[in-house]
């Protein structure tokens, strides 16, 4: 059977497992009648006649065998003013497999089809309720690990990014309007931009455009966390600094060289920044063979790694083994962690290799400099400027649009400026565009929808 977007489709829209609990949600022209055959209300209530947003007790009934299934909750919302635009339904049942499955496999009997991952969401798009880029933000929601990257992808839900990029859409727009009228009409005496507003208009443009894609860094941070790897030789205290971030034991610390012989990652919410911190095994030379695949998978992080936390044991003396590790990431980004400053022996000296980089002093084992710790790598790879500004681009998709239109305004406005045919000018300024409606979806592809509401999960 194929699928299309007048079927009417049907989800479980909570997570499978154990729950109080359950929502299936339906939405099409369908919905209502098809809950309706399957609803059995105690006061004799047909859905098809409830006025919409309001809610209604009774049980699901297998059709074919008039057995009750479930006692539910049922919510009958009407079109237009719905998630989808379209009539919906959601039945609230207890939550648990066998009974979720068991009414929407009713539902599907009555007429529907099993809704494909963010169909729910794709129709709110190609209705028109939602723009795509507060579409895509949706997945953010849901998969945000901190307050602040859930803020961010709020404010995209709420039409902020949109409102950015209609807005520099509309003055480029009306600068190609302008560009195009004297192509059209050479001889006329048109009231419109003077050459030199041309061009300072299509520079202020592009800044505007520039600052999105600086920022773009940083907001990836927000929504994708930053990868961060934990580097040492054995027995300089990594596990107990994951342990120290964490506030809690998840890593095993003993004093046997070798302990840590895979990488372990959790995430750590350091200032509304998700941080996927790695802690790695001890990189030596080892003869065993599972230790050696630890410092195999270290070696992997270390260069996957966005932010490298470099860990030195201040106890002792910097030898052969801590200087082939600084040699392995000195082409890093790396903050340096001197521990156990409790202990600190008045022989250890920092190496000349590490003098221009961030260190900080700390004890592991007591929790003494851990939070100063926090603001320096904070820092490190955050700026504010671009959050402060109350708009900040997280998607890589966002960023290529943006790329491409900042690209195109700048052959523009070289076009403009060596007096080449205005044609040339007004191709590169549709190009710009072209690019950023890309972003809000009034430039788009099947391809491209395809690719962003398969990362949905299904329900949604």
């Amino acid at each position: 059977m194929i699928s299309s977007e007048f079927d009417t489709i049907a989800a479980i829209s909570t997570p499978l497992g154990e729950g109080g609990i359950g929502i299936i949600r339906i939405s099409g022209a369908k919905a209502i009648s098809i809950v309706s055959k399957i609803f059995l209300s105690p006061k004799g209530i047909r859905l098809t006649q409830v006025k919409t947003h309001t809610i209604h007790y009774g049980f699901v009934v297998n059709p074919e065998t008039n057995e009750k299934v479930d006692e539910v909750l049922v919510s009958v919302m009407r079109a237009p003013n719905t998630y989808t635009r379209e009539d919906v339904v959601e039945i609230n049942c207890h939550g648990g497999y066998i009974t979720l499955k068991k009414i929407l496999d009713i539902v599907i009997s009555q007429g529907a089809r099993v809704a494909e991952p963010g169909e729910f969401t794709k129709r709110a798009f190609l209705r028109g309720r939602i723009d795509l880029s507060q579409a895509e933000s949706v997945i953010d929601i849901i998969r945000a690990k901190t307050e602040e990257a859930q803020k961010i992808a709020i404010q995209h839900l709420s039409g902020k990014l949109s409102e950015k990029i209609n807005e520099l859409r509309d003055a480029l727009m009306r600068v190609c309007a302008h560009v195009e009228a004297y192509i059209d009409f050479p001889e006329e005496d048109i009231d419109g931009l003077t050459g030199k507003e041309i061009e300072d208009e299509i520079k202020r443009i592009s800044e505007e455009i520039k600052k999105l894609i600086e920022g773009y860094e940083e907001g990836k941070i927000y929504r994708e966390g930053l990868r961060v790897a934990i580097v040492g030789k054995p027995n300089v205290g990594k596990s107990s600094l994951l342990n120290a971030l964490l506030m809690k034991d998840r890593a095993i610390v003993t004093e046997i060289p070798g302990t840590t012989r895979d990488i372990i990652e959790e995430y750590v919410n350091i200032k509304g920044m998700p941080l996927r911190i790695i802690d790695t095994a001890g990189i030596r030379e080892s003869h065993d063979l599972v230790e050696a695949e630890g410092i195999r998978r270290t070696l992997k992080a270390v260069d996957e790694a966005e932010l490298v936390l470099l860990l030195l044991d201040m106890s002792r003396e910097i030898d052969r083994l801590d200087m082939e590790i600084i040699d392995k990431v000195k082409d890093k980004k790396v903050i340096v962690v001197l521990n156990k400053k409790d202990i600190k022996n008045k022989e250890f000296k920092i190496p000349e290799q590490l003098i221009d980089k961030q260190n900080v002093e700390i004890s592991a084992l007591n929790g003494e400099g851990i939070e100063e710790l926090k603001e320096v790598i904070f820092n490190t790879v955050i700026s504010g400027k671009y959050k402060q500004e109350g708009l900040i681009v997280t998607k890589l998709r966002h960023k290529i649009a943006l790329e491409g239109s900042y690209l195109a305004l700048k052959n523009a406005f070289e076009s403009f400026k060596k007096n080449e045919p205005l044609e040339i000018t007004a191709m590169f300024l549709r190009e710009g565009l072209n690019f950023l409606g890309q972003i809000v979806g009034v430039v788009t592809t099947e391809e491209i929808l395809n690719l962003i509401f398969s990362e949905f999960c299904i329900g949604k």
